[in-house]
């Protein structure tokens, strides 16, 4: 980074509080990294299907919500230093309790719980991370909250360098491998220690929380509490070693957390186009961080483990490389943060839609490089977005803004994609021989929000079939099940692929939007209040 930039910090230790969160996050999206890696070593030895894993995956972002939201509400009462200490030892408990899944009998609640005591961990870093980048650097938002969140792909990186290298090389156990992303935690935890964190700039105006959940309102809020309507009646029962609770008792906790927003912003509607930015970035969170969640897993399936690792490696380093790129596009091509968006969503859609037909691993590297491209400044830039239009929220927007996008990527997209695969893989085996079918289903049909159950293929008779195929020695009804499963991946692809175009569509609309009121640039409370007084 410039000299300029880093002058432009507020504060003398900007740069080491940066480097801090980088490497925090950076933790995150190493354990992410490992954990996709071993999604086939959990399947072949507790038998899950495609949607338990994509549930037990999806528990490692719904935490995350909490986490974030919680720690956004309070971190500028209670400081950010609690928060990373509370964070720290949440991120040493999860390895602790995920190390208990040993059995088929209790392997699918310890690693749910596990996963979710990680995100918990990982919401409550990002609560601290993101407003304290938006404060140190407030003039060029877009640019440091991308280099901040470069991290998560560099984790993903070195956790899959960890998966290839530790499980396809030396074939050592699961729990080795995840134990390794407690050793960037005890980094992030000394490079924390004794630094003085600036509040933010809402904070430091003196604004109550009434004030920075006013933009949020009813609206923002409905986004967020219908997501925990759904995360209460489904994964939290999990966590308690039950299918679900009944519907009504998830949507009373979303309707009570609203009411309660209600009464703390005088039952303010809230900012629409922050609504349209939550909404967004629900879609954002399933198609980036569910997407990554199955990316190895499914081209591994249609290549091998190891070449799926290796195009995960490489779409991971394409964004770690990109994000640090984003002055550069903002300022030298002309794009504002919302055109960025736009062209991004765009390229994702296309590069999703041309994954799901690659034939050679040399296509699947150039479809997946413009996937890459496009999910690259997603999540960052939305975070800015937000920072700079709504400086009034503080950590409130953006923090409620994160766990949306968590909530939805492990309500939705994680499960979501699992649904899929066991759905189409299913279809896919019943056309092509059904006798195959009726041997290798699943026990227990799966099922996934609003969609007509299926019976999948049972994981265990699926990791059986592949491992046959690998040795010469499938019998043609393995063939026929490795065939489907492969099938199912595809059309798995080509149906995430209508996310982004969607997103595409709803950018075009915010970009004429600001086009109308004389374009986008960033506000500052001073603006708001003056504005405010000029209304009145």
């Amino acid at each position: 980074m410039s000299n300029d930039q880093v002058s432009n910090a507020s504060a003398p230790n900007a740069q080491r509080l940066l480097w801090a969160g980088f490497m925090a996050i950076f933790a995150a999206g190493m354990g992410f990294g490992i954990r996709g890696g071993i999604f086939d070593n959990w399947g072949a030895e507790f038998g899950f299907t495609a949607t338990q894993l994509g549930a037990i995956g999806g528990a490692g972002f719904t935490g995350f919500c909490f986490g974030i939201i919680i720690g956004g509400v309070v971190c500028d009462k209670i400081g950010y230093s609690k928060l990373v200490i509370a964070a720290f030892a949440l991120h040493v408990l999860s390895a602790v309790v995920t190390f208990m899944a040993n059995t088929p009998q209790n392997a699918y609640q310890m690693l749910t719980i596990g996963m979710f005591i990680f995100a918990f961990a990982n919401g409550t870093l990002e609560a601290v991370a993101n407003p304290l980048v938006a404060t140190l650097f407030p003039k060029n938002r877009t640019h440091f909250l991308n280099i901040l969140h470069a991290s998560w792909p560099a984790g993903i990186v070195a956790g899959a360098v960890v998966g290839w290298v530790l499980d396809d090389k030396m074939g050592v156990h699961w729990k080795v491998q995840l134990a390794l992303y407690l050793v960037p935690t005890v980094i992030y935890g000394f490079m924390f220690l004794g630094q003085h964190m600036p509040k933010s700039e809402a904070s430091q105006k003196g604004a109550n929380l009434g004030e920075m959940f006013k933009d949020v309102g009813i609206l923002g809020a409905a986004v967020a509490c219908y997501l925990l309507s759904m995360f209460v009646s489904g994964p939290l029962a999990a966590l308690f070693g039950l299918e679900s609770f009944p519907a009504w008792v998830g949507y009373g906790v979303g309707f009570a957390f609203l009411a309660v927003v209600g009464v703390i912003t005088n039952f303010s509607i809230g900012s629409v186009l922050l609504f349209v930015l939550f909404v967004t970035h629900a879609m954002v969170g399933a198609v980036e961080l569910g997407t990554d969640g199955w990316i190895a897993n499914i081209t591994g399936n249609l290549f091998t483990s190891e070449q799926g690792k290796w195009l995960l490696i490489w779409t991971s380093a394409v964004m770690f490389s990109l994000r640090f790129c984003a002055h550069f596009i903002e300022t030298k091509l002309g794009l504002s943060p919302v055109a960025l968006l736009m062209v991004c969503a765009a390229l994702a859609c296309v590069g999703l839609q041309l994954t799901s037909g690659v034939q050679t691993v040399g296509m699947a590297f150039f479809a997946l490089t413009i996937y890459a491209i496009g999910k690259t400044f997603f999540w960052p830039t939305m975070l800015a977005v937000t920072s700079d239009r709504f400086p009034r929220t503080g950590a409130v927007a953006i923090s409620i803004m994160g766990g949306v996008g968590m909530l939805s990527a492990g309500l939705i997209g994680g499960p979501g994609l699992g649904f899929g695969k066991d759905r189409f893989a299913a279809e896919a085996l019943q056309a092509s021989n059904p006798a195959a079918y009726a041997e290798s289903k699943a026990a227990a049909p799966s099922k996934f929000l609003f969609f007509p159950a299926v019976t999948a293929i049972d994981g265990k008779k699926l990791s059986d079939a592949k491992d046959a195929v690998k040795a010469g020695k499938a019998t043609p009804a393995q063939k026929n099940i490795v065939s489907a499963d492969q099938a199912g991946d595809r059309a798995t692809l080509k149906a995430d692929s209508f996310i982004p175009a969607v997103m595409a569509l709803v950018y075009l609309g915010i970009l004429l939007y600001f086009k109308s009121i004389g374009g986008y640039k960033a506000i500052h409370i001073e603006d708001e209040i003056a504005a405010e007084q000029k209304s009145t």
